[in-house]
């Protein structure tokens, strides 16, 4: 419950500043500047971005997979670490001289409350997550899952390639415009963003970073695989989609041949981004294999997960003259879990 009230407190932030956008810079105008286009005409310079959407949904989806959900804990590490990912290069870059030229200071003062509320919340949320983690209830209790063998190494190698895109696009730019650095990574004056977000490098960064975490736990079927996972893939799409979407905008691949090398680069990563994150959210959002079976045994009973994960499960003993159910491990090993064993081929020594 006070994960979820956290997770809402964070999206109702988030969904008062999209509000106060819509109402100041005009909706077409502002999807039009969030999309790149030339010919945008916001009436003010917008406070949000494109991140805030994604950062709505997650904090709503987490609010319910906080009261609901197995992994109730992971899901609310991931959302309280992106949290502070995003919002702490606010403490220092909405007071810069920049922010004090675009917005005004009753802007700016909302802004660092909602700044240092955010980072209040994210820290309660890892407290939280922390402190209710616990052993299962009982052995009917749903339990975490892992991502199965397909499925982790589909997810390793979207994001771990989605990573390095990042990464190395990050580096071509340090090469290129080098005079924009540091404030590319801090804030400064010659890099515009939204008042409550933090600086383009500073985002593209961490999200590399998330995607190389998310990735390495796929590869090792991590119960916080999923979570991050899905969290990475839903941060990667936004950016990807809005690429695609100068793409048929500008009509840019009626002469892609045409176009520089780095352009068409820079195309083939935004549509990479895009398939990347469809593919982890579509493999990582069934559930996978549970951490731990069920009351029946390895790979019986909830019907998740190999045998290998959790022990063995408890069966009471028999009444005299009543059969002995097989032992963990023999039967039919390819069941699935469905429904108890069959019975041993013939009958125990002394029956």
């Amino acid at each position: 419950m006070t994960g979820a009230a956290l997770c809402a407190v964070l999206a109702l932030i988030v969904a008062s500043w999209l509000v106060r956008d819509i109402r100041a810079v005009d909706a077409e105008q502002l999807w039009r500047y969030w999309a790149g286009f030339q010919d945008a005409r916001p009436r003010g310079m917008p406070a949000t971005s494109p991140l805030d959407v994604t950062l709505l949904v997650v904090y709503a989806v987490a609010a319910v997979a906080a009261l609901r959900s197995s992994v109730a804990a992971t899901v609310l590490v991931a959302t309280g670490v992106i949290t502070l990912a995003v919002r702490l290069p606010g403490v220092w870059g909405i007071g810069n001289r920049r922010m004090e030229t675009v917005f005004s200071d009753d802007l700016r003062s909302r802004a660092l409350i909602c700044a240092f509320v955010a980072l209040a919340a994210g820290i309660a949320l890892l407290i939280t997550a922390g402190a209710g983690r616990r052993p299962p209830a009982d052995s009917y209790e749903q339990l975490p899952s892992r991502p199965g063998p397909g499925v982790s190494v589909t997810a390793f190698l979207m994001l771990g390639a989605a990573g390095a895109v990042l990464i190395a696009w990050e580096i071509r730019q340090m090469v290129r415009y080098p005079e924009i650095y540091p404030e590319w990574y801090v804030g400064g004056d010659r890099v515009p963003h939204g008042v409550i977000d933090p600086p383009p490098g500073w985002g593209t960064a961490a999200l590399a970073l998330l995607c190389l975490v998310a990735a390495a736990s796929a590869l090792f079927r991590a119960v916080h695989a999923r979570p991050f996972g899905l969290v990475a893939a839903a941060l990667l799409l936004p950016g990807g989609v809005l690429g695609v979407v100068r793409v048929v905008h500008y009509d840019l691949l009626d002469d892609f041949g045409s176009l520089p090398t780095e352009t068409q680069l820079m195309l083939l990563s935004w549509i990479f981004e895009v398939i990347a994150a469809l593919v982890v959210l579509l493999a990582l959002a069934p559930r996978g294999f549970a951490d731990v079976p069920g009351p029946y045994g390895p790979g019986q009973g909830s019907g998740y997960g190999p045998p290998e994960f959790g022990p063995p499960g408890y069966a009471p003993t028999p009444y005299p003259g009543q059969q002995q159910p097989p032992a963990p491990g023999y039967g039919y090993p390819q069941g699935g879990g469905f429904g108890p064993p069959p019975p041993p081929s013939q009958p125990p020594p002394g029956w």
